[in-house]
């Protein structure tokens, strides 16, 4: 399946990176975020995305543009101007990057995309957040219930560690545990074409309308 990948927001909470980097290409162990969830989508044999482009575009455009010398060792030949990588980060990944508008919402952003999709099932997620989400369950769950859109949903963890005392003395600690109370958007989607046509346009947000008409 094609995959959308939402990566135009402004990532204010990481202003500190996000000054200078999108936050989808905040670095972990060396690859942009945006890297690490692409590399789990071509895990299950999902390798065509679609990335909805807004804020600092230029940096994620350049880095797929030169992927190849970004991610190897190489020779350059200055007289012949020639390039010759070596041990080379093979991936068969297919990478379109679509700029869908500085100020555009989530909705909006998808509804960019729609040209490019065409009239089939995709998946969808944010591009600043990673999961273990097991892409073949929810794809086969997806196409048993017969819905427009079928989104994961997480217990959401805790603000602060727990603590438990006895007195003025610490028990145990538990960091951050999962609260088991509600639920709340994991993120990752499978979308039906006509899904598209419930956005209105730049200014829509996905979690709003188009995602509460569907429900």
């Amino acid at each position: 399946m094609k995959v959308i990948l939402l990566a135009g927001g402004f990532g204010s909470r990481l202003s500190e990176y996000t000054e200078v980097l999108p936050k989808p290409m905040v670095p972990i162990g060396g690859k942009p975020i945006l890297w690490h969830i692409m590399r789990s989508y071509a895990h299950f044999g999902h390798k065509d995305f679609y990335v909805a482009l807004g804020y600092k575009a230029e940096v994620i455009k350049e880095y797929f543009l030169h992927y190849r010398t970004l991610n190897a060792d190489f020779t350059v030949d200055l007289g012949t101007g020639t390039v010759t990588p070596h041990q080379l980060d093979e991936v068969d990944w297919r990478v379109t990057l679509v700029d869908t508008g500085q100020d555009s919402m989530t909705g909006g952003r998808v509804k960019r995309i729609k040209p490019y999709i065409g009239n089939e099932t995709c998946l969808l997620t944010y591009g600043d957040g990673l999961s273990d989400v097991d892409l073949n369950q929810l794809i086969t769950f997806h196409k048993s219930h017969g819905k427009m859109v079928t989104v994961t949903a997480v217990h959401p963890g805790a603000r602060f560690g727990e603590l438990e005392m006895k007195g003025e003395q610490v028990t145990s600690f538990q960091e951050k545990p999962q609260t088991g109370q509600g639920w709340i958007n994991g993120g990752y989607f499978v979308i039906e074409p006509e899904f598209f046509d419930l956005i209105k346009g730049d200014h829509t947000i996905l979690e709003r309308e188009p995602l509460e008409r569907a429900s």
